[in-house]
């Protein structure tokens, strides 16, 4: 049977995994957040870390355990929010892509064909250094 005092380090232990693990595989928000509120989200974090390095040389042990992890549950919240994505983010593998040029207004797509054969013959008689 476990102590009270290893139960709750336990559950706590738990809640720090699990708090970082949906940090990483959670879907990310819809939106991107800006970069001042991740910064400032990142701010608390380190300000509760040097909290708990303060409770800590000062000798007590719970409060410091308690201030680091809410340190690393912000910094978390921050990792996770940090993976908005705005709407000029290049999609996924798993939204489609437009690979084509937007056509013309007659439907198809011009192309300059004198231009492109003049590169090309440009191209293909370019003196080539062996590998």
């Amino acid at each position: 049977m476990l102590s009270l005092s290893a139960a709750w380090k336990l559950v706590f232990a738990l809640a720090l995994v699990g708090a970082i693990f949906m940090s990483a595989c959670a879907r990310a928000p819809r939106q991107s957040v800006p970069r001042s509120e991740l910064q400032r989200l990142v701010l608390c974090a380190l300000t509760l870390y040097a909290v708990g390095g303060l409770a800590t040389l000062t000798h007590h042990e719970a409060l410091a355990g308690f201030v680091y992890g809410a340190g690393i549950m912000v910094a978390a919240l921050a990792a996770w929010l940090s993976r908005g994505r705005d709407q000029e983010d290049p999609p996924d593998g798993d939204e489609p892509v437009d690979e084509q040029p937007p056509p013309e207004p007659d439907g198809m797509p011009r192309l300059d064909w004198a231009a492109f054969e003049h590169e090309f013959r440009e191209y293909s008689e370019r003196v080539r250094q062996p590998s």
